[in-house]
């Protein structure tokens, strides 16, 4: 924070050491006072916390299982890209390389076989099913040979003997009625005649045989035929499909045996990449240059932030996901720090802030401010009614100074500035009720006067009314005897320091060397004031 320096007044030094006895009081009393003067002032919200790497990297211990640490690099070291970092116990894992290499060569043969399987149940259902068509087509060419051959070259063999019968019996009819005439003339023996109608009675039978032979054809035999070879045809149709729908089943189950062998062979390969990933992980490499920080020696190694935790060495044994080492980017540094609900309305991100660490007091670093936190957090047991949020303050600079994460510091936010006003030392303002007033020099000792205030700071605050520049004000409540005057008190309220903004009974309101501290009600212990818009 840039505060204007105010001069020491220059007092007669006769009078001084004629009111306070002697050169020691005299000095003592000048430390206490300070000129009016006409200026600029920052109004800042002063903080503390901790600094942190803009960017980080954790590097965590990436195996499923437990780890032995067998090599790990000194903390503190400063690491380049591809340095390793720390080795870890390799053993049981090449062990299940083995095995898995193994079980990825049976999977591979038995996806071969499954495959060949496949493929000979494809081309036999292939073959079977042309069978099958060929069969249905030799049925079909059965039946039509049959309909358009055999049946009408049957039927016409059967119609022919029918009419070779008829005509045989008429001819033989004919000549049994010579025959008689021809033996009624003597012509011709008896048995010449019988036999004549031996004949003609033969030839009557086989006229009715073949009338016979062709109504049992055409009632038995002809439905016989038709219905084999319409049967026939069909028993080939329904042969392919049963050959269609086992050998589909086959198929199918040689596919399904197929897409299983893959799978084995896909989880095996997988299982095999994964251990050999994983046994590239037991050598941890620096992805980026960076800071080797243990892990141990932020959070104690634990969810808790516990510092029981051993620290890292070889022998330790890592959890699977566990943090190990922590590489900040060092090269861009912020700080981290906590302000109270009640000032954060005032801190926008760009605000200007200066920084000093713990380890570089006398360097401060300038910043600007990052973001806000969305949340409040507790304060803790310590004072649980306090909420804070923290504040991200990113550092212009500070490379050569070697800062480190988690090294303390303290800010001061500038979320205003005051210019070319009158302003005083916070600490020389008390109120009495709605009143404001300090303590002037007057003569031999001081006089309460009246001011009216403005915008304030920790340190500062700006003097509206009442004072004029070259006045002095006491930073100290006087002693009873070096009071000259007062303010009328018509409420008869005890004094009490100005906290800034605030309207409390009069008190004192601090000591020089302690700026920024103010008491709160009477009896109470001092607090800090509120910044005043």
């Amino acid at each position: 924070m840039v505060v204007l320096g105010l001069m020491l007044v220059g007092v007669s030094g006769a009078t001084w050491a004629m009111l306070r006895g002697g050169g020691e009081q005299e000095e003592s009393v000048q430390r206490d006072l300070r000129t009016v003067e006409r200026g600029r002032f920052d109004v800042v919200i002063p903080a503390s916390g901790e600094l942190a790497a803009l960017k980080q990297i954790e590097i965590v211990n990436a195996l499923e299982a437990k780890a032995v640490v067998t090599e790990i690099i000194p903390e503190g070291t400063i690491v380049k890209p591809g340095d390793v970092l720390f080795r870890l116990a390799d053993e049981e894992l090449r062990d299940k390389i083995k095995d898995a290499e193994d079980a990825v060569k049976t999977a591979e043969a038995n996806l071969s076989a499954a495959t060949s399987s496949l493929a000979v149940k494809k081309s036999s259902a292939a073959s079977e099913l042309a069978k099958a068509v060929l069969d249905i087509e030799l049925a079909r060419l059965a039946l039509q040979s049959w309909e358009n051959g055999e049946l009408k070259a049957k039927r016409q063999e059967l119609d022919l003997a029918i009419e070779k019968a008829r005509i045989n019996f008429e001819r033989l009819e004919a000549k049994l009625g010579e025959s008689e005439k021809l033996f009624a003339d003597g012509h011709i023996s008896r048995d010449e005649l019988e036999r004549d109608r031996i004949e003609k009675i033969q030839s009557e039978a086989d006229v009715k045989k073949a009338d016979l032979d062709k109504v049992v054809y055409e009632s038995y035999q002809f439905l016989q035929d038709q219905k084999k070879k319409n049967s026939d045809l069909e028993q080939a149709q329904s042969e392919r499909e049963r050959v269609e729908e086992r050998n589909q089943a086959e198929i199918n189950n040689a596919t399904v045996a197929l897409a299983s062998a893959q799978y084995k062979l896909t989880t095996a390969r997988e299982r095999l990449e994964k251990f050999q990933r994983q046994l590239e992980a037991c050598v941890a490499v620096a992805p980026s240059g960076g800071l080797v920080v243990y892990a141990t020696s932020i959070d104690g190694g634990n969810r808790w932030g516990g510092r029981d935790e051993k620290p890292l060495q070889v022998g330790s044994e890592l959890s699977p996901n566990q943090t190990v080492i922590i590489l900040p980017d060092t090269s861009q540094m912020i700080a981290n720090v906590k302000v109270n609900e009640a000032l954060t309305g005032r801190i926008r991100p760009g605000q200007r802030v200066n920084v000093v660490s713990d380890a570089h007091p006398n360097a401060p670093i300038p910043g600007e401010v990052l973001s806000v936190g969305v949340l409040a957090e507790s304060a803790g047991w310590r004072d649980p009614n306090r909420r804070d949020y923290t504040v991200r303050v990113a550092l212009d600079t500070g490379r050569e100074l070697g800062l480190k994460p988690s090294m303390r510091c303290k800010v001061e936010i500038i979320v205003d500035t005051v210019e070319d006003a009158l302003h005083i030392p916070i600490q020389s303002v008390y109120r009495k009720g709605p009143l404001a007033f300090v303590y002037v020099a007057d003569g031999s000792g001081f006089a309460q006067r009246e001011v009216q205030l403005g915008r304030s700071s920790e340190l500062e605050v700006e003097v509206r009314a009442g004072l004029e520049p070259g006045e002095v004000v006491l930073l100290r409540e006087p002693a009873p005897e070096e009071i000259v005057s007062k303010i009328e008190d018509q409420r008869r309220e005890p004094p009490v320091r100005e906290a800034a903004g605030s309207r409390q009974d009069e008190a004192p309101a601090g000591r020089p060397g302690r700026p920024g501290r103010a008491a709160g009600r009477e009896g109470s212990g001092p607090t800090r004031p509120p910044v005043a818009g």
